[in-house]
């Protein structure tokens, strides 16, 4: 099956996502996603983006002290606002995925009423501006599997699949054989796994594929088992100082032929 290859914008050391997209684009890469979430930064990605003839997939919303969407006080309006703010720029620039997380760490609050009517919430907001919202996996399989089942006669409720969590995380579970035909999108990179008893140290390298452990044979198989049309889209970045010693051509040309390996399995 032939899909889409793609890569975040903020992957090259020292280039903003909007100037990085040229030389995406020039690598072969057809569509990306950013971090960024603000309406005007947004609109300007999106409008390089459109001369460039890139798709903008989708935004990854902020995530920082996601934990407080389940606990009591007003802590939780920050990331709240984060999504909504998230949800606002997707839709008024024709982005059809927002991607959001669940909760963070080994021992996140426990999934409760509260915080499941803040999702509700979100949810639904969402819904009212006709975009898809992603839940990504992490590290406690249950807290997700609760949200997607909670939303399962959504149409805009989906999942975003990341290999690299599955690998350092929950190497134990097949997730694509929980989530099925759930699946809109991608986050794909690499790591060497971990230690199933280690739950302190974070493995989560997001190296390029190849360079790690990950099964990519295994992930396309599922993917096709299960009708998986969307893009692989590439998570990763010069963050090591072995990437950085690459030039920024030289790590998209990287990255590239590796995802396109991936896409022929």
């Amino acid at each position: 099956m032939e899909r889409k290859l793609g890569i975040v914008a903020s992957c090259l050391h020292g280039v903003s996502e909007r100037d990085a997209l040229e030389k995406i684009q020039a690598a072969g890469f057809e569509t990306f996603f950013t971090g960024s979430y603000k309406n005007d930064d947004v609109r300007a990605i999106k409008e390089r983006a459109d001369e460039l003839g890139l798709e903008y997939e989708f935004i990854h919303a902020p995530f920082r002290n996601i934990n407080q969407m389940w606990t009591a006080g007003m802590g939780y309006l920050e990331v709240f606002d984060y999504m909504k703010e998230s949800i606002d720029a997707a839709a008024n620039n024709g982005i059809k995925y927002v991607i959001t997380h669940v909760s963070s760490g080994w021992n996140p609050p426990a999934v409760n009423d509260l915080g499941l009517a803040r999702y509700d919430e979100i949810v639904l907001y969402a819904k009212e501006k006709g975009v898809v919202l992603a839940f990504e996996n992490l590290r406690l399989l249950g807290n997700l599997a609760c949200l997607i089942d909670r939303y399962e006669k959504l149409d805009n409720v989906r999942f975003c699949f990341d290999c690299g969590h599955e690998h350092c995380y929950t190497k134990t579970v097949s997730i694509l054989d929980v989530f099925t035909t759930k699946v809109c999108c991608t986050h794909i990179h690499d790591n060497c796994g971990r230690a199933l008893e280690d739950k302190v140290n974070d493995f989560d390298q997001h190296l390029l594929p190849f360079d790690g452990s990950y099964d990519y044979e295994k992930m396309m198989r599922k993917l096709d088992e299960y009708g998986y049309a969307g893009s692989l889209m590439l998570e990763v970045s010069q963050h090591t100082e072995e990437y950085r010693r690459m030039t920024h051509e030289e790590f998209l040309a990287t990255a590239y032929e590796r995802i396109k390996k991936i896409s022929q399995m």
